[in-house]
């Protein structure tokens, strides 16, 4: 076999170090989002989620969905296990509840009418008020989210 018949080498593919699960995408330069990860840690005892800082953008997730940054900080990301779908905010929440012990009971109650309308407006009322919600001394909420005009 000459060189011009050898195979192309394929690039090789991106390493997913949080194969097999869930990726919590959040904020890791703020406090509030930190303290929900430290609780969501506590709550996943059959350790079906990895959890991974939005800022650090080199190392985000395979996922069928785009994934955009300014969205990554404006509400917490769940990259679902087969990388497919990547529900946000409220919706990120319902999904991560079918998947712990402890909150499995609350899940089908997060499906009542009317409960996603109200979840969703107070999921997105805490995101966007989370840097004047958890006091910070490490400077972190020095890192604001850009205005919207």
């Amino acid at each position: 076999m000459s060189v011009a018949d050898a195979p192309t080498p394929q690039p090789a593919e991106v390493a997913d170090p949080a194969k097999g699960k869930a990726v919590v995408l959040y904020d890791g330069s703020c406090p509030m989002c930190q303290r929900g990860v430290r609780i969501l840690k506590r709550l996943d005892w059959l350790k079906r989620l990895s959890y991974q800082d939005c800022r650090d953008t080199a190392h985000l997730p395979p996922c069928a969905v785009p994934l955009e940054p300014q969205k990554l900080l404006e509400q917490m990301h769940v990259v679902t296990p087969d990388r497919n779908r990547a529900p946000a905010g409220f919706r990120a929440f319902r999904w991560m509840s079918w998947r712990m012990p402890l909150t499995l009971p609350i899940a089908p109650l997060l499906y009542i009418p009317g409960v996603p309308w109200l979840g969703n407006k107070l999921y997105l009322w805490l995101a966007k008020n989370r840097y004047d919600l958890a006091p910070c001394g490490d400077g972190g909420c020095q890192v604001r989210l850009p205005k919207k005009s």
